[in-house]
């Protein structure tokens, strides 16, 4: 005999299978879908001709300087010394730079927490236009003359000290020191000349600064691919004659209350075919706790965290069934935003 909950889940399945019947045959609402116009469409192809103004956190040797050159490469490079001026760089109208170069995720370290929450922050300035992937090939660096085996202090990245984390723990190094990022942390082993003092970096950025490499892919996978989001003031837009499939939407929202309303919300890029590549979780930072009355525990208020939710889904939303899949969607949100819609990026 079934269990009760496997016929729930196939009553579940049916009852949304109905609603998403009765979605299809309903005109779609346009008021809260983005819209795209031919003449705008030229956003999201740059020509590697064009001059642009990009801005990236970090030094001359970072890792966001070689995504962005690999973006846009013949492209004017405005450095931020956070990446909360990175957005802000882009977000000003009069600012003379036109787009922002930041990383969102590390195949071996995970998502950058910060940079999705000021995406929410930013959103009504900037807009995604675009995606890259970068392989990043740590090098171990210290001053010139220096053995590895000397090294008693490694400054880097947070990030870049998590990915090499087998590789330190083998060198016997007694103290690491987080920085911005790893171009700054060569830049301070330059600067500072304590032969005891390393860094981890690109090959790019002990070349800049003088240092020596005295390990290469110094990473502990040999597959470390860093995923960065091009951002714009101006979202970017589809010409019709371009196929649909190779394009990507990322959106962010929060839930109403109520039992499985996460899975309901999922339910409407399922039964349409989309397929999701990410879901991210943040804590609401202004209200993070919410109130939640639970009758089956006799409970009048129960608090628990709020969360804003980031998905990426392998469709434009040009294409009918998305505008379907996002006006159903919106019946569980109490807040929801498109953070762009750009093509993938399919090669490293």
């Amino acid at each position: 005999m079934k269990s009760k909950t496997n016929i729930s889940f196939v009553l579940f399945l049916a009852c949304t299978k109905l609603l998403f019947d009765c979605h299809n045959n309903i005109k779609c609402n346009n008021n809260n879908i983005v819209t795209f116009s031919e003449e705008k469409s030229k956003n999201i192809f740059i020509n590697a001709g064009t001059k642009l103004r990009v801005a990236y956190q970090g030094v001359p040797g970072a890792y966001s300087e070689a995504a962005a050159i690999k973006a846009y490469p013949n492209c004017e490079l405005f450095q931020c010394e956070r990446f909360e001026d990175t957005f802000k760089a882009a977000g000003e109208l009069w600012g003379g730079v036109d787009r922002a170069v930041i990383p969102i995720e590390n195949s071996v370290g995970g998502s950058i927490h910060r940079n999705y929450d000021l995406l929410v922050r930013h959103h009504q300035r900037l807009h995604i236009v675009g995606e890259i992937y970068l392989s990043v090939h740590h090098c171990l660096v210290g001053l010139p003359g220096v053995r590895k085996e000397d090294l008693t202090c490694i400054f880097s990245h947070p990030q870049a000290l998590d990915q090499c984390e087998m590789s330190l723990q083998k060198l016997g190094v007694a103290r690491l020191t987080s920085t911005n990022n790893t171009a700054g942390a060569a830049k301070i082993v330059a600067s500072e000349r304590v032969r005891e003092n390393g860094a981890i970096a690109s090959a790019r950025a002990a070349e800049i600064y003088g240092l020596q490499i005295l390990a290469h892919n110094f990473q502990d996978a040999s597959n470390n691919i860093t995923r960065f989001l091009l951002l714009s003031r101006e979202p970017a837009t589809i010409p019709s004659n371009v196929t649909l499939y190779y394009y990507k939407t990322s959106i962010v929202f929060t839930l109403k209350e109520g039992p499985g309303v996460f899975v309901e919300a999922l339910a409407v890029f399922a039964l349409r075919g989309i397929n999701l590549s990410k879901i991210e979780s943040r804590p609401l930072e202004k209200n993070p706790l919410m109130v939640v009355n639970d009758s089956r525990k006799h409970q009048i208020s129960n608090k628990c965290f709020d969360y804003f939710f980031y998905i990426d889904f392998e469709a434009s939303v040009a294409e009918p069934q998305t505008q379907y899949a996002l006006q159903h969607l919106q019946e569980f949100t109490k807040f929801f935003r498109i953070l762009g819609c750009y093509p993938m990026h399919t090669t490293i």
